[in-house]
């Protein structure tokens, strides 16, 4: 017998929102209904539940930790690829990392975070750049801090397992090649670049306790779900963590308009990088590129 869909009410819709805002600062809009449901329903069906009225009614429980953490792993959008819009690593490749790394010449070291990291394409794709580009930084102490509110994603992350369709999606041939070997219907990626990654669970609305030692704060396509206090919270904690000369990176459709106090675009197309308001650019850049 197949059983009959479960139905969101509105009632519980606003509740599920409000919960979602309060753990992760992520915003639904009201006419996010449809999405919600689908999210969640096969949570739902796990759970052995019979209703959205039912899981409410879990969520308000003192006990209900784990399945509060799986409502929102189920509710948080985790698409990621490996090189995702090109332009920016190949900025960081010819521009920024050659003339950050000459900067760290005498500390030997490097560290780069990464919030919202979903399942570890973003930070591996950097692990790959590091070691196919500059080996001779090789023998550096280079820490990459890859963090996600999904502990899913986490384990996911650390695993190194990704599928076809996945290896497919921007990622090289050639690194194809030389940084992963198959493992069953999947490929797994090499432990030498996943010992470059350290993977943690963290909510970014908590606070950070980093240090003012990052180079490079990525912090792509995150800011998109939040609201705007929640974003300049953000921003404030990613310039209180940079270096004076470190840098943070935005996703294609992100910007910094609304903390204009934190940070300064650097003046070179695509690539979404600002530095520290108050301080040098750190960066030498070179003539653009003419228009055709």
């Amino acid at each position: 017998m197949i059983s009959a869909p479960v139905t969101l009410e509105r009632e519980e819709f606003h509740f599920i929102r409000d919960f979602v805002y309060r753990t992760a600062a992520i915003v639904i809009d009201e006419d996010k209904h449809y999405l919600v449901e689908y999210r969640l329903a096969p949570l739902i069906e796990r759970e052995g539940m019979p209703s959205f009225r039912h899981l409410v009614s879990e969520l308000k429980q003192p006990s209900s930790g784990p399945l509060r953490s799986r409502v929102v792993d189920a509710i948080t959008t985790n698409e990621t690829s490996f090189f995702r819009d090109s332009r920016p690593f190949e900025i960081l490749r010819r521009i920024i990392l050659p003339q950050l790394i000459e900067h760290r010449r005498y500390s030997r070291t490097l560290h780069f975070f990464f919030g919202g990291c979903s399942s570890g394409q973003e930070p591996y794709s950097i692990a790959m750049l590091l070691r196919n580009h500059f080996p001779e930084i090789d023998d550096w102490n280079i820490r990459l801090t890859a963090t996600d509110i999904s502990g899913e994603m986490v384990r996911r992350a650390r695993e190194g397992l990704f599928t076809q369709f996945e290896v497919n999606r921007g990622l090289p041939a050639r690194l194809l090649v030389r940084y992963f070997e198959r493992a069953g219907i999947h490929w797994r990626i090499c432990e030498s670049i996943r010992r470059m990654v350290d993977f943690q669970e963290i909510n970014l609305t908590r606070p950070l306790n980093l240090g003012k030692d990052v180079d490079i704060f990525f912090l792509r396509n995150v800011l998109i779900y939040f609201d705007q206090t929640e974003r300049c919270r953000l921003l404030a904690q990613a310039r209180d963590v940079l270096r004076p000369d470190g840098c943070l990176m935005l996703g294609a459709a992100e910007t910094t308009v609304f903390s204009n106090d934190f940070f300064i675009p650097l003046p070179v197309e695509f690539s979404n990088l600002f530095y520290l308001k108050g301080t040098p650019s750190p960066f030498h850049l070179p003539p653009a590129e003419p228009h055709q």
